[in-house]
Parts: C-alpha cells; structure tokens; sequence
C-alpha cells in the first residue's frame, strides 16, 4: 500500500481518485481553499489527519478512516459515499454525513448540523452527536451506547435499534417505522408522533405528551417522568412501571401503570365507544 505522511493538500481535488493507499499525519488546508480532496476515491485508510476544506470524502467506496479531525470549514464531508469504516474522528462542519450506505462509526465526536441525513445501513457505537434534525430519512440503522443531543431527530426513519442510550432529543423519531429501543434514556417533548411499531423495553421516558397518533406502540417495564397527555389517539401496549401525570384520549389497547394523576377521556374524542383497558396497580 502506497504511503502518503506529514504532507499538507490546499489545491482542488489533491488525491482525487486515490487508490490502495494510506494517507497518515497530513493537513487538508490552506489558502488555495481546494474542494474535494479524495473525491472517488477507493480502498483507502486516512490516519491522524486533518480537514479543513471543503467536500473531501464525495463518492469514496472501501475506507478506513481513524482519528482524524474534521473542522468546521470541513463542510459536508462524506456524501454518496460506500463501505466506510470511521473509529476516533472528532467532526464538527455542518452537513456531516448524508446518502451513505454500509457505514460504520465507533467512538467519534460529532456536532454537526444535518448529521446523517438519508443513509442506509448505518452502525454506530460509543459515540456522541450533537445536531438538529440528526439522522433525518435515514434507514437500517444499528446504535449502541450513543449520548445524542439535539432536536428533532431520527425524524421519517425506517427500521432502528438502539441500545443503552442517552437520548436528549425534542420531537424524536416522528412519524418513524420499525424501531426499537432498549435500556435507554429518551429525554424531549412529543415523542414519537405519528410513529408506527414502535417498541421502548426497559426505558425512561421524560417530557410532555409522549407517544401520540401511534400505531402498534409496545412499551416493556418502561418509567416515566413528567410525561402527561400521553397516549392520545395511539393503539397501545403498555406496562409503565412508575407514575405517569395524565393519560388522554387513548384509542386502542391496555395500560398498565403504578399510580396516575389523571385519565382523561373528552367526550368528544375520535372513536368515543372503543374501549381502552387501563389498569392502575397502586
């Protein structure tokens, strides 16, 4: 494998096209303020380097990418791109990560804006994102021991998993399919909306009006935290094993839960005669 060390790349499209080779201690950066630097490349590794220009991963297939530092003028720096192995990065330009396939991060620090936007086949372990509207339209995403800080995120996806999760996130996983999460934190207001076979195991969920306009909602030995107006209008299968302040408007299902504050069923609700079975243990 060719070796490429201690170099820095300010010009338009430096390495474009490199292939079978491993690009360690170089920069990206200077005043000739060149665009994509490893546009088309494949089979490559970049090691313990930095980017501060613009576009440097467009198109890349096969890549191993390790501790390297993507800097705010990095922007947008993995589209289009295929078979990316990324463990340490530090990123923090906008517009991280979008149309990826079969990418997997381990242990990177990212505040981006647009992080993650429609992906498909994305595994994700022990790292940190920080960022509006992270993940959007994205599909077949694997996450374990993620601490995400944001709003609006993993809006329109399809088919998630998440584990051991620190999730501090406003409007999260609306109108979502197929997701599942386990032992997790879930922090934010109107969770999951309008979401579709969605199933919390073994979570806390914090924040008002959780969980309404669902369908095949499933939530297992879950605790909440000022969650009130929850339920409304979803088709439900709960077993919260703590207080939870209100309950509106449920349409389907049965409840199960330590104590309540309040159960409110409007006259006037959509599907008034249906029946929802709320069981209070306390």
């Amino acid at each position: 494998m060719e070796l490429i060390a201690g170099k820095r790349f300010g010009e338009e499209r430096a390495l474009y096209a490199l292939s079978g080779a491993r690009v360690e201690n170089c920069s990206f950066s200077g005043e000739e303020d060149g665009e994509s630097a490893l546009k088309e490349s494949h089979d490559i590794e970049v090691i313990h380097t930095t980017f501060h220009l613009r576009y440097p991963f467009w198109h890349t297939k096969r890549a191993v990418l390790e501790s390297i530092t993507m800097s705010e003028g990095c922007r947008a720096p993995l589209w289009y791109a295929e078979d990316i192995n990324m463990r340490g990065a530090d990123i923090t330009g906008p517009k991280a990560v979008r149309e990826c396939r079969n990418m997997h991060i381990d242990s990177t620090h990212i505040e981006s804006a647009e992080f993650c936007w429609m992906c498909r086949e994305i595994s994700m372990e022990q790292s940190y994102v920080k960022g509006e509207y992270a993940f959007l339209h994205s599909q077949n995403l694997t996450i374990h021991h993620l601490h995400l800080e944001g709003k609006y995120s993993f809006q329109y996806c399809k088919n998630i998993v998440i584990y051991d999760s620190i999730l501090n996130t406003k409007d999260a996983f609306w109108e979502c399919e197929n997701v599942t999460v386990y032992d997790s934190v879930i922090r934010g207001e109107y969770l999951a909306w309008y979401a579709r076979n969605i199933r919390l195991v073994n979570c806390h969920i914090v924040g008002t009006q959780p969980l309404c306009y669902c369908q095949g909602l499933v939530l297992e030995n879950c605790t909440m935290e000022n969650c009130d107006l929850a339920f409304e209008y979803s088709e439900v299968e709960a077993v919260i094993s703590s207080h939870v302040d209100s309950i509106k408007n449920p349409l389907k299902g049965h409840i199960t839960v330590n104590t309540i504050g309040e159960i409110i069923q409007d006259e006037n609700r959509r599907d008034a005669e249906g029946e929802v079975g709320i069981v209070v243990l306390a």
